[in-house]
């Protein structure tokens, strides 16, 4: 039987209060999010101060975005002692903005900075974070959040966005340094043993029958996020900011690293009770943050209808289509005797030696040569088979593909899909995006060893 529980050590809230706010712009008509080290009071109680790397001295960074059909400048700032670069994952950016040091941009030096342009094409939630070094800097904070709203939004209460991350703490509440553990490039990941969600805004109350659209973004470096919702029921309306074309019932959500799924909800506590949001752990559920019911009860509304889709090209028929295979390998317990690396045919001790573990079709690391070409306006389908022992959250850059079901319609549009341990499934997209666009998995432990490959667009 599934019960919820409270939990305190390793499982709290963070929430900031006030309206939803994006940034505001500058004079030139550019937003700044400066990268410096900073501290935050991550865990409550007697704990001190955490020690981040944050935009704008927060974590998450300020939320951006604006409504659907305007232009986002950013101009990022460089106050860490390392190079950095900002990654806008989910939205169809052009390649020269989509920010991946060495292939679309240079890195962006300490006391350097970088301008962003971004059209704000498709609505939906959206998330930024570090692209270089990313397993270290993503881990200590560099990441935020875009909202890019509806021209027409839904008629909802609250519109709340739900961040969840783990980290990796010491007993004073730091960030540990131990970024280069193989025992977690090789297996699970970087977990962490502090798990929190913060929402913004907090609302200041709840009623019965108010409607609430929860904006949940996982922003851990590798763990899963499974979440149940307790006192609402509703329907789950767009997955990494796409709508879906028919809203589907909510029930427990699974958020692979840097998916994003939207709800819209109806509070069905009634005054004195509790709105719910747990992590689910076996049959256990902990809770990471609570809203309270207070009396008065808002009129039932009609059910939930589905939100205007976004301008991107839907998948008719893969007749015809290029398929390519992503076979991923390595890791523990994963069997794969040798890879190529730089060039060179190795050895799994050799590999190890050097940091990479995994493979995308036998090549760990970013290899010299893509993965394929494709012609501007060509369908791809990706092949793909997980032959290791671990789940894998793979992500394409710059494009949205939909799932090839086994009855030959397609599924919605996503970014960043989680494949389990000897799943094989296709995905399907027109290649519409010029330029040279990353496929990594989003377990960032997983790609900085090894599982990353590319392909362009002409």
């Amino acid at each position: 039987m599934f019960s919820i529980n409270r939990r305190d050590m390793i499982l709290g809230s963070f929430a900031l209060a006030g309206l939803p706010r994006m940034a505001l712009a500058d004079a030139d008509g550019f937003i700044d999010i400066g990268a410096f080290e900073t501290q935050v009071q991550l865990v409550e109680g007697n704990y001190p101060k955490t020690t981040v790397w944050g935009f704008n001295d927060s974590v998450p960074g300020p939320m951006l975005g604006g409504k659907q059909g305007e232009r986002m400048r950013v101009r990022l700032i460089n106050g860490l002692s390392e190079d950095t670069a900002v990654h806008w994952h989910g939205m169809r950016v052009q390649n020269a903005m989509d920010g991946v040091p060495g292939m679309t941009m240079d890195p962006v030096p300490p006391q350097g900075s970088f301008e962003y342009d971004i059209a704000l094409k498709d609505a939906g939630t959206y998330w930024y974070h570090s692209h270089n070094r990313s397993l270290e800097q993503v881990s200590k904070g560099l990441y935020g959040v875009v909202v890019v709203e509806e021209t027409a939004p839904p008629d909802v209460d609250h519109d709340l966005v739900v961040v969840l991350d783990d980290w990796r703490l010491s007993p004073e509440a730091q960030i540990t340094d131990d970024f280069g553990n193989m025992h977690d490039l090789s297996h699970g990941g970087r977990l962490g043993n502090y798990i929190h969600a913060v929402v913004e805004p907090m609302p200041a109350r709840l009623q019965a029958n108010q409607r609430l659209r929860l904006r949940f973004v996982n922003t851990a470096t590798d763990r899963i996020m499974p979440m149940v919702l307790r006192g609402v029921e509703g329907w789950v309306v767009a997955r990494d900011g796409m709508p879906l074309a028919v809203p589907e019932t909510i029930g427990p959500l699974t958020l692979g690293p840097a998916e994003r799924v939207d709800v819209i909800v109806d509070v069905t506590a009634g005054a004195g009770g509790e709105v719910l949001l747990a992590f689910r752990e076996g049959d256990q559920g902990y809770v990471l943050t609570q809203f309270p019911v207070l009396a008065g009860t808002r009129a039932p509304r009609d059910a939930v209808v589905a939100l205007p889709p976004n301008p991107i090209s839907q998948i008719a028929s893969i007749e015809g289509a290029r398929t390519v295979p992503v076979m991923m390998g390595g890791g523990a317990m994963g069997g794969l005797r040798s890879a190529t690396f730089e060039g060179e045919e190795m050895e799994m001790r050799a590999l190890v030696e050097r940091g990479q573990v995994w493979a995308l079709n036998g090549v760990a690391g970013l290899p010299a040569e893509p993965l394929f070409q494709a012609a501007r306006g060509e369908t791809i389908v990706l092949k793909m088979r997980n032959d290791t022992a671990f789940p894998h959250a793979m992500h394409v850059h710059g494009m949205h593909f939909q799932e090839v079901l086994p009855d030959g319609r397609f599924g919605p549009h996503k970014d960043t899909v989680l494949l389990m341990r000897g799943e094989e499934r296709a995905f399907a997209f027109i290649a519409d995006n010029p330029g040279k666009w990353l496929v990594h998995c989003h377990m960032l432990s997983h790609q900085t060893a090894g599982m990353k490959t590319w392909f362009t667009v002409s």
